[in-house]
């Protein structure tokens, strides 16, 4: 069976209409579909989905795999003068970037403060101010992304949408450096280098991070740099690409205990030196009082308040509800953190395996913790996890950036309600997969690991 849907979507007329009719599904992803949207969303992106599998089969040959880099920058291109339909986050970068540039820390003072008189900034007018997903928390976007913001709102002070070009210019960039990375990274690890094309031309990366401007296209960027300059044995270059990458998002910090274990403590002594130097460096625009202070309170309001597409808090909150008779997320959500940081520590100290795709291992099982206890799991979160499982052999991520966009059920037709089974169904359908992978292929291991390599 396998072997004659190759041989069919070999054939160059099916390749070719497989191409057109791929881009055509993330056009209309991209421009025909809202966030309220689910039905017409889910019918849509299913099929684009399935395109995207089988051009995965077609990559075999090299004049194939470049092709298919080209179809994956002319889709993302495709997208350049859209604005995000699935999110509203744009609303609120292009509100702190001209903050920035009146010289204004956008940790500063709630939304709400620049409404009252006399404390007005040009720029922010009441219909971006109503346009704001966040207006009654603090900004929680570290300096990169801050940094773009700004760019963006000075380089097009009075367009949203040329705002959002600007902003999709940098994530266009760091895309095509992220299948740059993978294609050298996949060499050097001796592993199939067509898995940059699973990167490339995955609909829920395009649409996600160029289509509606979620910065985890740069931290994974930066992230793969510093992951290329730690095989070179370029430590310097290294960790200042994991501080770029901790500055775009605050995700990475949860690796960084491995990197501990990697390097061995001469080498971390120099490694970390200038990490936190990097750090300071590029968060020393914005660092204040009221910088800790807002981020303190987003991330504290993201543990003990935000709920969305969970998977073990879901059953956990259950739980409580059944045996305390009220949603225990404040004592839930930190605990939950707490054994994330447990698990990841435990896998630093007890997994010993040496080599970068047991070292890439870790990254992906410490983040899959990550996303299995958080209690805020939006579909832009399914990308790092896959991204990591390229560097394995393991599948279950891939499926979950399919089924993770059933998450936008809960914005259908405006509702805001989540549909449970669709949850449940959801996070059964990926856990399963991954039980059953992790058994398999531990099996493999055993009797062939030359082939788990080649996978």
């Amino acid at each position: 069976m396998r072997g004659a849907l190759n041989r069919i979507v070999h054939h160059p007329l099916v390749f070719g209409l497989t191409c057109v009719l791929f881009s055509v599904g993330i056009g209309l992803l991209g421009y025909r579909v809202q966030q309220s949207d689910f039905v017409l969303l889910v019918a849509i992106y299913t099929p684009t989905f399935l395109l995207y599998l089988l051009l995965c089969q077609a990559a075999v040959s090299i004049q194939r795999r470049y092709f298919l880099f080209g179809l994956a920058v002319i889709a993302r291109l495709l997208l350049l003068p859209s604005l995000p339909g699935w999110s509203d986050d744009l609303y609120r970068f292009i509100w702190d970037g001209r903050l920035i540039v009146h010289g204004t820390n956008p940790f500063e003072q709630l939304p709400s403060y620049y409404m009252e008189p006399g404390h007005r900034v040009s720029g922010l007018e009441e219909s971006l101010y109503a346009s704001l997903n966040s207006a009654d928390y603090f900004t929680v976007y570290p300096p990169v992304a801050q940094g773009i913001f700004a760019l963006a709102a000075w380089l097009s002070p009075q367009s949203i949408l040329g705002s959002a070009l600007v902003i999709r210019g940098f994530l266009l960039l760091c895309e095509l450096g992220t299948i740059w990375l993978l294609l050298r990274l996949l060499r050097n690890m001796q592993m199939p280098e067509h898995k940059a094309i699973w990167y490339a031309l995955n609909p829920l990366v395009i649409l996600e991070v160029v289509g509606n401007l979620h910065f985890e296209g740069a931290m994974i960027f930066f992230l793969l740099l510093s992951f290329y300059f730690l095989q070179k044995q370029q430590l310097i270059p290294s960790a200042f690409g994991m501080a770029l990458s901790i500055a775009s998002k605050l995700v990475p910090l949860i690796f960084l205990v491995f990197w501990l274990r990697r390097l061995g403590w001469k080498s971390a002594f120099w490694f970390f030196g200038v990490l936190g130097f990097s750090l300071l460096l590029v968060f020393s625009p914005l660092l204040s009082g009221a910088f800790f202070q807002g981020m303190g309170s987003s991330l504290g309001l993201y543990f003990h308040q935000f709920e969305f597409n969970a998977s073990l808090y879901y059953l956990a909150r259950y739980i409580g509800y059944q045996l305390e008779g009220y949603n225990m997320i404040d004592t839930l959500g930190p605990l939950l953190a707490l054994t994330t940081f447990v698990g990841v520590l435990s896998m630093a100290l007890v997994w010993k395996t040496s080599g970068d795709q047991a070292f890439m291992k870790k990254h992906l099982f410490a983040i899959c913790l990550y996303v299995m206890c958080s209690t805020t799991v939006h579909p832009w979160y399914a990308i790092l996890p896959f991204t990591l499982s390229l560097f394995s052999s393991y599948r279950f991520p891939m499926l979950f950036t399919y089924f993770v966009v059933w998450s936008y059920a809960h914005y259908a037709q405006n509702r805001f309600e989540e549909n449970i089974l669709l949850i449940a169904l959801e996070y059964s359908i990926i856990i399963g997969v991954g039980i059953g992978e992790c058994w398999y292929l531990k099996k493999v291991v055993r009797t062939s690991p030359d082939k788990v390599r080649r996978t």
